[in-house]
């Protein structure tokens, strides 16, 4: 490839990052422009919600590569604190304001954005997480003691009411589902995870919503559509994200929940990938879309989106077997697969008895998911096995082989 090619990579994310290594690694030796809308470098983002949270000294922001390494050994010019505005695909220009980079293969890696409440207006003491000035407002919060209200029972949510309980603050966790992470992990599941905030002292309200916010110059309570109110000092709404696409609506781009990609990233417009939670991309692993707002995915899609941006004529597919990780209360949630499933089957532990559980997916005769809470020494094993398309009888025949024998009673 020659040399006075240019690769743009829009997102300083850890997808964006990946893409710049990933070129490097492939031999790429044009020019690669990082264009980030924060002004600090890639860090790392589950950190925000987990140690940095923790009582003590608040942790330095968790930078990937510090920007010497960037700008020396990996040769990037990087454009930080400033937001990508528009994609012109015709002309192969990445508009930022009034400036243009040109480019001729590009990764779109600009991630999601925080949804907010409706109608608090920017009320003092109502954050979401998402960015490392998020997670600084609210350790502040939670360093002076505050009442804490939690809007979504989703996994950072989750995370940030079992920090607050680390403290021993009053959490209030408001989840609008009759059960929380059911899109996540099932129902049986999501009800498991749903107990780990009972066991440690968390007040969590499923099946009502938030009716508004309430405050003059800072928030003061939420009300609830079932007529109750709870004080809070601090309201934290983890109610999900939206992928970044608002500037890519003129760019031709398909845009349907994430950058509509094929198999291989490929975004439809020549030189044009996407990678990490901004794509929306086949898996032809499961022969489904897919969007995935899990660290791993990022990581691969970001490495391999920047591969094939450079090589086209040898583009490959990316397929996955999902897996993300939370850490509650000192357990460690892990899932793999999808949890769209016929069957959910508890196959080893017992919560309550080992302080562990694993549990087992089937869609057909297939296997299709594993969950486990505390389980990190088998949940790799059933993630391999779902990608070497194992069935539900092998999964099945595996655990009986693990779990330990139980002694007859004397």
């Amino acid at each position: 490839m020659p040399s006075s090619r240019h690769l743009v990579v829009v997102g300083a994310s850890l997808a964006g990052l990946r893409a710049v290594e990933g070129a490097r690694k492939t031999g790429f030796t044009g020019a690669i422009t990082l264009v980030g809308a924060e002004p600090h470098l890639p860090y790392d983002r589950p950190p925000l919600s987990k140690g940095y949270l923790e009582p003590g000294m608040p942790p330095d922001t968790p930078v990937f590569r510090t920007e010497q390494t960037l700008r020396d050994e990996l040769g990037v010019a990087l454009v930080l604190g400033a937001e990508a505005t528009a994609l012109d695909t015709i002309r192969r220009v990445v508009e930022i304001g009034d400036r243009g980079i040109e480019y001729d293969a590009a990764v779109i890696a600009t991630g999601a954005v925080a949804r907010t409440l409706r109608g608090n207006a920017g009320l003092p003491g109502v954050h979401t997480l998402r960015t490392i000035e998020d997670a600084i407002a609210i350790r502040a919060a939670l360093d002076s003691g505050a009442r804490t209200v939690v809007i979504g029972a989703g996994f950072i949510g989750s995370e940030i009411a079992s920090g607050a309980r680390k403290r021993g603050l009053p959490v209030t966790v408001i989840e609008a589902q009759p059960t929380p992470l059911v899109r996540a992990v099932g129902e049986e599941m999501g009800a498991m995870c749903a107990s780990l905030h009972q066991r440690n002292g968390t007040d969590l309200r499923c099946g009502v919503s938030v009716a508004r916010v309430e405050g003059e110059h800072h928030v003061e309570r939420v009300a609830l559509s079932d007529g109750t109110s709870v004080d809070a000092d601090l309201v934290v709404a983890g109610v999900g994200a939206v992928p970044a696409t608002d500037w890519l609506h003129d760019s031709g781009l398909r845009l349907s929940d994430g950058v509509v990609c094929d198999e291989t990233l490929f975004a439809g417009a020549p030189g044009v990938y996407a990678a990490g939670d901004v794509a929306r991309w086949h898996n032809p692993l499961f022969e489904r879309p897919m969007r995935l707002e899990h660290w791993t995915s990022a990581a691969e899609q970001g490495a391999l989106a920047a591969r094939n941006a450079v090589e086209p004529a040898t583009a490959k597919p990316y397929a996955t077997v999902p897996y993300f990780w939370s850490d509650l209360y000192g357990n460690r949630i892990q899932f793999v697969g999808i949890a769209d499933a016929d069957e959910v089957r508890m196959v080893d532990g017992d919560l309550d008895r080992d302080a562990r559980c694993v549990a087992l997916y089937r869609a057909g005769g297939r296997l299709v998911g594993a969950f486990a809470i505390n389980g990190q020494s088998v949940i790799m094993k059933y993630r391999s096995m779902i990608t070497t398309g194992a069935t539900w009888s092998d999964a099945l025949d595996f655990a009986g082989r693990r779990r330990p024998a139980v002694s007859p009673p004397r």
